[in-house]
């Protein structure tokens, strides 16, 4: 199976820049063992589970809830079971149809 999630989570409490905090949950997604993209709008991983992802989405509100009265959050889910490594297939899918490799 494989569950791959778009997310973005951040404190709205603390001024334009919450770069800082945004650090905290990528940091913990690699220590995790995480593969993910990081993009300007949010951050992609791929899990095997439905749980492990709900996991990782619990986590990084866990390392901003003693830093804000309020965070924002969105979470996007495909899920597809016989599937795994989509994160890089479905890029590679659309890239080899444009004739083209993102840099």
């Amino acid at each position: 199976m494989s569950a791959l999630v778009e997310f973005a989570m951040f404190p709205v409490d603390k001024g334009d820049s919450v770069s800082n905090y945004v650090v905290e949950i990528i940091k913990n997604i690699d220590e995790m063992g995480i593969s993910y993209q990081l993009t300007a709008m949010g951050t992609i991983f791929e899990t095997e589970t439905m749980a492990e992802a709900l996991d990782i989405i619990k986590k990084s509100y866990e390392c901003l809830e003693n830093h804000s009265d309020r965070i924002y959050s969105t979470v996007k889910f495909d899920i597809q079971k016989h599937k795994s490594n989509r994160i890089e297939t479905k890029i590679e899918s659309i890239e080899n149809k444009v004739g083209k490799v993102h840099k």
